[in-house]
């Protein structure tokens, strides 16, 4: 991967506490680290903010009763569909 080189001036009690936490010599590491999961913070709070309104309660009537209703019915099926496959007998 390409690096660019920036110079981005910091206090040095802040480098002093990177150092600490980072240990000697990954100071860049460490920034870049921390760099990247706010840039995929930032990304995940645009998309929440751009989704927002797109669900639509009339859309998803199996929900109206909770998501956990729903679950439990949904899990309730499986077990049910299961037993009846296990009360066919095997073809051969």
């Amino acid at each position: 991967m390409r690096t660019a080189r920036t110079l981005i001036p910091i206090p040095a009690r802040v480098a002093a506490e990177i150092d600490r936490i980072a240990g000697h010599r990954q100071r860049t590491a460490f920034v870049v680290e921390l760099l990247e999961r706010e840039i995929r913070r930032r990304e995940q709070l645009k998309a929440v903010a751009e989704a927002a309104g797109c669900w639509k309660d009339e859309s998803h009537p199996e929900l109206a009763h909770g998501s956990e209703a729903w679950i439990r019915e949904m899990r309730q099926e499986s077990e049910a569909r299961l037993r009846r496959l296990q009360q066919q007998p095997e073809a051969d």
